[in-house]
């Protein structure tokens, strides 16, 4: 039995539906992170989770119980929202133990519960300001503060480092890293960055349209996308994506053509797909260069042209982003001038690193060899 298990999760708000068929398991301990763009649903799975929000359809469990019709207050959860939601006449302290002093606590237990949480998060000389008298993250810290001391069953976090510039981001991330390892709590994060949700999560579940696309370990999504989406929207610079037709298949490889524009590719294949057939082929910018590829690396390559339309120069490396003859966007990662804007250049891809697509964006596996 999962600690927490979603099932046929739907929920609607009349005719319009905000999420469909939402089936996802979640192990206790577990940092799970929701990654998707703005509308996918997201924040509304994670306010169903807490009771904020009713369930349509569908049931959600915890620890075996079936939580759809329990009180908010009992389901053992605790959330941090986007917004601090602070007091601003109220201490640090007051703040934290706002909901322990609503639930009629023993002082004793109050103060040693504050005491407790303030030193996990290093508060302990911030309990007698008031959050007028704080710094961003000081602030998100209280509100982290403020669900710890209530001991939750699991932690749910509404995209909490949004407000935050980009260095305190990055710091607080791995705050919620180390407080996670030290707690050993069942975590839920939402966030729309997906280069959060890849350094944060032990399990990134992706939503796109009101439904999970993919969920898993960050590192099998973004070597094993199950469609264009995920693939698309996991890793920065995104994907590439390069039109291409099936003109022939022989000894388990397939020939395409028209590859931006005029470029060919014999890829490993182990399947059917018909002479005619539009597939698109998926690159990231790392397995792209601007180098003839070794022997060892591939007897076959892509090789094509583009003409370098920009470089974002980022010191260690550059980041070229090529136009194709058939219009066909391309980035790659390569040294620092190694490309300059205007000229034309060849670039080369192996096509053990190419994954392919069809039509409708879902991924063709090829069964005899797996992407590396």
């Amino acid at each position: 039995m999962s600690f927490l298990e979603i099932s046929s999760a739907t929920k609607s708000y009349g005719r319009h539906k905000v999420l469909e068929d939402v089936n996802l398991t979640i192990e206790r301990g577990e940092f799970v992170v929701f990654v998707g763009p703005s509308g996918c649903g997201k924040s509304t799975l994670l306010r169903m989770i807490t009771g904020l929000e009713t369930i349509t359809s569908g049931t959600i469990s915890i620890e075996g119980a079936v939580m759809n019709d329990v009180d908010p207050a009992k389901r053992g959860t605790a959330m941090v929202f986007q917004s601090y939601a602070l007091y601003p006449h109220m201490t640090v302290f007051e703040n934290i133990s706002f909901g322990l002093r609503m639930a009629r606590k023993p002082k004793e237990y109050i103060a040693s519960q504050v005491a407790q949480g303030a030193g996990i998060l290093q508060l302990e000389k911030l309990l007698e300001r008031r959050p007028g008298q704080l710094s961003g993250g000081q602030k998100q810290r209280v509100a982290i503060g403020r669900a710890i001391v209530r001991d939750p069953r699991v932690f749910l976090f509404d995209e909490p480092l949004s407000n935050l510039d980009a260095e305190l981001r990055v710091q607080m991330r791995a705050e919620l890293m180390d407080l996670h390892r030290r707690l050993g709590t069942t975590m839920i994060y939402v966030t729309h960055d997906q280069v959060e949700a890849m350094t944060l999560a032990d399990k990134m579940v992706v939503m796109n349209g009101g439904r999970v696309q993919q969920a898993g370990r960050p590192l099998t999504l973004y070597d094993d996308p199950d469609n264009r989406f995920v693939a698309g929207f996991v890793g920065s610079p995104k994907m590439n994506f390069l039109p291409a037709r099936v003109v022939g298949s022989d000894m388990g490889r397939i020939l395409l053509e028209g590859i931006g524009g005029s470029a060919r590719l014999s890829l490993p294949f182990a399947g059917e797909l018909a002479v005619g057939t539009s597939v698109e082929i998926g690159l990231r910018p790392e397995h792209v260069s601007l180098r003839p590829l070794l022997p060892t690396e591939s007897s076959e390559a892509l090789v094509g042209e583009g003409k370098v339309a920009y470089v974002e120069d980022l010191g260690a490396e550059s980041h070229v982003h090529l136009t194709l003859t058939d219009g066909t966007a391309v980035c790659l990662r390569a040294a620092r001038g190694e490309a300059s804007p205007g000229t034309t250049v060849r670039f080369f891809a192996s096509p053990e690193r190419a994954l392919l697509f069809d039509a409708g964006g879902l991924r063709l596996r090829n069964r005899s060899a797996r992407t590396k």
